[in-house]
């Protein structure tokens, strides 16, 4: 069975996009497509095949016909927050206690927690914080002072609330430990809060000082008899498992979060957010954790800066291309592993030795279907006629000077698997693709387009076929007047439209940028008429028209 792939390795389990170029013709969705499916048989479902465009109608076509899905669409292969180990923490709230914080951040194995109010980020707590709350209360009013509420002061105690709402305040008194309500008298006024030793009954004056808590330590059961007197006086009864002594240090921890939260928080970041400028902009940040959000600023969990430098580039293969230009945005950020491809050889650099295939066939998909042959796999009826469409497409039905008798061959299989004729679907499919009338010039331009570079000279050549001359000249009346204003927003030194002629055999050349003419008459040896130059027998962009154009502008 075959290797094709010098990086592959069993470890590696991130997906692998598997792209054909921009504004995708034909063969380059039905390569990314066919590639995919040979890959994934031969080592695994991950990976996934994509467009770098809206398919045009030959395409679509295609597609229906065999009844595949549209590949999903890709814009730019930059890794964003979205792609690395997003920490789906839970936020703090501001009711919460410190304790409660401190322990989430203790299990989680962090020294910060967002605080969030409606799922929106209204500040942090971090471990510091805590810590020094906890060494700075000495002020017997801090329960009364940090607004807890009856809930919080339960919570911090692992106690139970027995008397009392959780929304009830703790205010307007001091806290006051008293380990033995039977030895002296307790000196209690209005709003205090008393925390208490074990005790199986409370004396009467206590209940009537006023006290607006009182908190029974080393009882993990209520007391009935102590909950019927603090129900008849209004006061809140709270009873923890803790002893004395543990209750007295947990009480301190029951300060809300809210009271000591920061709001000098770290930069926040959405999901979508590119990779590189988060890791630009966290460079010098003081903290270890970063909020991310949603596209709502909503908070949905943390990010550390270990993973930002950590993250992976997204990987790729390369199908019907080889040049930066034509691939897809953020090329140099991203891990190429494999390019399949029939074109010249262009400028697409990698990192290290990848798997580079490069056959002068008339369609990639010739030599995606060597492969398939090659590893065993069997071709079904709808891989063949992927296959077979895009060998017909880029042949223009095998009349092309790029068709060779391995493409002939290949069509010949692939099309009795898939069950259809090669010269009738062939015709049928580009039929489908004329469908030109409704189409803006700029589309019509840009339907299939690539763009490339020439001794420094960016070149932009557009194709359109068809086997109807009268469609040909409504096309040319309709785009001769944009293409300057094309080639201007495109920032070409040149661009040329060729408008074939399938069944003639022919294309006409449209042009726009001051060099464009005198190159087509150095190339061809013709003049334009009419603003077109008329080259016949020239039906091949990659094997005629751009050969021809690259040796004149490099001599």
């Amino acid at each position: 069975m075959m290797n094709s792939n010098l990086n592959e390795t069993k470890e590696k389990q991130h997906p692998v996009f598997v792209i054909g170029h921009k504004n995708p013709d034909t063969d380059s969705i039905c390569a990314a497509i066919t590639y995919a499916n040979l890959k994934n048989k031969l080592y695994g479902d991950r990976y996934i095949a994509c467009r770098l465009g809206r398919l045009n109608e030959e395409t679509q076509f295609v597609l229906s016909y065999f009844d595949v899905d549209e590949p999903p669409y890709i814009k730019d292969v930059r890794a964003r927050l979205r792609d690395i180990d997003i920490r789906m923490l839970d936020a703090a709230k501001k009711g919460d206690s410190i304790k409660s914080a401190g322990s989430r951040m203790h299990e989680a194995n962090v020294t910060l927690l967002c605080v969030t109010e409606d799922d929106h980020v209204d500040g942090i707590i971090t471990m510091s914080d805590i810590v020094k709350t906890f060494m700075e209360i000495r002020d017997p009013m801090f329960l009364s002072n940090s607004e807890a509420t009856a809930g919080i002061v339960a919570q911090a105690l692992d106690g139970i609330l027995a008397v009392g709402a959780p929304e009830d305040r703790i205010a307007g008194g001091k806290l006051i430990p008293v380990t033995d309500v039977n030895v002296s008298k307790i000196e209690a006024g209005k709003g205090d809060v008393l925390l208490l030793g074990k005790c199986d009954d409370i004396p009467d004056y206590i209940f009537e000082s006023g006290v607006s808590c009182l908190i029974i330590t080393g009882t993990p059961e209520i007391n009935e008899t102590i909950k019927s007197k603090a129900e008849a006086h209004g006061i809140r009864l709270i009873f923890t498992k803790h002893d004395f002594f543990v209750a007295s240090n947990l009480i301190t921890m029951s300060t809300p979060v809210g009271h000591v939260m920061n709001h000098d928080m770290p930069m926040a970041f959405h999901q979508d957010d590119f990779l590189l400028d988060v890791r630009e902009s966290v460079a010098t940040a003081r903290y270890k954790y970063f909020p991310v959000l949603d596209r709502f600023n909503r908070y949905i969990g943390m990010v550390s800066h270990r993973n930002l430098l950590g993250a992976a580039k997204k990987q790729l293969i390369l199908v019907d291309h080889n040049e930066k230009g034509q691939s897809v945005n953020g090329l140099d950020e991203a891990e190429i592993l494999e390019i399949i491809d029939h074109h010249r050889l262009g400028a697409v650099e990698s990192s290290g030795p990848i798997f580079f295939r490069n056959q002068p066939l008339g369609s990639t998909c010739t030599i995606i279907y060597q492969m398939y042959k090659e590893s065993g796999i069997e071709i079904d009826k709808t891989m063949a006629g992927l296959m077979v469409s895009a060998i017909l497409s880029d042949t223009l039905i095998l009349r092309s000077p790029t068709c060779t008798p391995v493409d002939r061959a290949a069509a010949e299989e692939l099309s009795k698997i898939a069950g259809i004729e090669c010269e009738e679907f062939g015709k049928e499919m580009f039929r489908a693709g004329a469908k030109l009338k409704e189409k803006t010039p700029d589309e019509i331009i840009h339907l299939d387009y690539k763009v490339f570079t020439v001794d420094e000279q960016t070149i932009g050549i557009g194709q359109v076929n068809s086997m109807s001359s009268d469609e040909l000249d409504m096309i040319k009346d309709m785009v001769l007047p944009e293409l300057e204003a094309t080639r201007d927003h495109d920032r070409l030194d040149m661009l040329f439209l060729m408008l074939t002629n399938i069944t003639e055999r022919s294309s006409n050349v449209l042009f726009a940028g001051p060099k464009a003419l005198q190159t087509l008459k150095s190339a061809f040896g013709q003049d334009a008429r009419d603003d077109v130059v008329t080259l016949p027998g020239v039906v091949s962009r990659k094997k005629q028209f751009l050969l021809t154009l690259v040796e004149t502008l490099q001599t």
